[in-house]
């Protein structure tokens, strides 16, 4: 594995001699301009290992996304490579269906610790909850951020991450789901502790993720992708594309349902994606991604 290949990938063309929060910042928002979140894998018959090699040559030589455990696993050997004091938490996901949030870990972060000041780093969260700054790891602050107002909250020694979102304009009503996402305001994110967690860990959940009937990653193709001014996604057959704070404080959310024969092309244009084997979009679930 090679650190400026790595770079290549992402196209960071700055200086990486000095670890500070600056070059932390720049790296980041490389990476999640230039790395999917993307579960395809499940979708075309393969299966997604933690080997961080294997991480490593899908995400940087086949130029690949993936999700959490893959993306934070290679961005955690990157900031360590780096010479950042980088920590593996495990968070337990929102699901604003259930009001509740995951019975187990399900997710993957990291923690950077910078001049005694610590700060979470998540790269694998993808779709509209992406951050694009490392958030300070400070409860009660509002941390604005081009997607939104983010925070944390800390109760008992349990960390909430909740984002503040936008009203939405959706020229295209008629195509877009009806969970009223323009009277949503504050919505949580994820839960975890500052428990030190080793990729071992994630093993079994990665397992059932890509396996459980009600999964959400196997209910669900998902390939999202963070863009200089907001995002795009394929969930299923359904293209979005956001503009953040596109006019009066709204973000602009246009919707287009493709046909099977523009999958492939949309993968390659949108998210520079070329699979390997055939992939076949699914998305049967209830639960929502926006």
């Amino acid at each position: 594995m090679d650190i400026k290949e790595y770079f290549t990938r992402i196209s960071y063309r700055g200086s990486y001699d000095k670890p500070d929060l600056a070059t932390l910042t720049d790296i980041f928002q490389h990476h999640v301009r230039a790395v999917p979140f993307e579960n395809l894998s499940i979708h075309c018959g393969e299966s997604i290992e933690l080997d961080l090699e294997v991480t490593y040559n899908k995400i940087v030589r086949k130029k690949r996304g993936g999700w959490c455990m893959e993306n934070n696993h290679l961005l955690s050997w990157v900031l360590k490579t780096l010479g950042y004091d980088v920590t593996l938490l495990g968070s337990k996901v929102y699901v604003p269906e259930y009001d509740a949030y995951a019975d187990e870990i399900d997710h993957l972060l990291l923690k950077v610790v910078l001049d005694d000041k610590s700060y979470i780093v998540d790269g694998g969260f993808g779709m509209a909850y992406q951050m694009w700054q490392p958030m300070e790891l400070i409860s009660g602050t509002d941390q604005p951020q081009t997607p939104g107002v983010f925070r944390f909250l800390e109760e008992s020694g349990v960390w909430y991450l909740e984002k503040v979102k936008r009203k939405q304009w959706v020229p295209n009503q008629s195509v877009s789901t009806c969970h009223n996402v323009e009277k949503e305001v504050c919505r949580r994110v994820y839960l975890f502790t500052l428990q030190p967690r080793d990729i071992e860990e994630f093993r079994s959940r990665n397992a059932h993720l890509q396996t459980a009937p009600d999964s959400l990653f196997v209910t669900k193709s998902i390939c999202s992708l963070q863009t200089a001014d907001g995002i795009r996604a394929l969930v299923g057959w359904k293209l979005t594309e956001i503009k953040y704070n596109y006019k009066d404080n709204m973000d602009l959310v246009e919707i287009r349902i493709l046909a099977d024969e523009e999958i492939e092309k949309t993968l390659k244009e949108k998210f520079s994606i070329t699979l390997d084997k055939k992939f076949v979009p699914i998305n049967i679930s209830r639960l929502s991604l926006f």
